[in-house]
């Protein structure tokens, strides 16, 4: 669980970052799931975005993507969200705050 200064923390490093993984139309799928966490292994935090003809929205998209790799939804706002899952190995980011 994030603490509010870790949250606001990596949404300033979001502010920096372009969407890395699309949501359309075919919705979310394990393919797209795998890559979102093999991502998250190396980066530890992604921004998606949903796309208009997508059946989700932005918020349900990456409740979706975090249950299943056990990532955190950081903050989504109008079609992007951001997700962050840390790296136990290598941590990339450092939450000691």
């Amino acid at each position: 669980m994030l603490t509010s200064k870790q949250r606001a923390y990596l949404k300033s490093i979001a502010a920096n970052i372009d969407p890395t993984f699309q949501v359309g139309k075919g919705g979310v799928n394990d393919a797209q799931v795998k890559q979102v966490d093999d991502y998250l292994k190396v980066h530890e935090i992604v921004k998606i975005k949903c796309l208009d003809n997508s059946m989700y929205t932005a918020r349900e998209a990456a409740e979706e993507i975090a249950s299943k790799i056990d990532a955190e939804v950081v903050i989504t706002i109008g079609s992007k969200a951001v997700l962050y899952k840390r790296n136990p190995e290598k941590p990339v980011i450092d939450l000691k705050l």
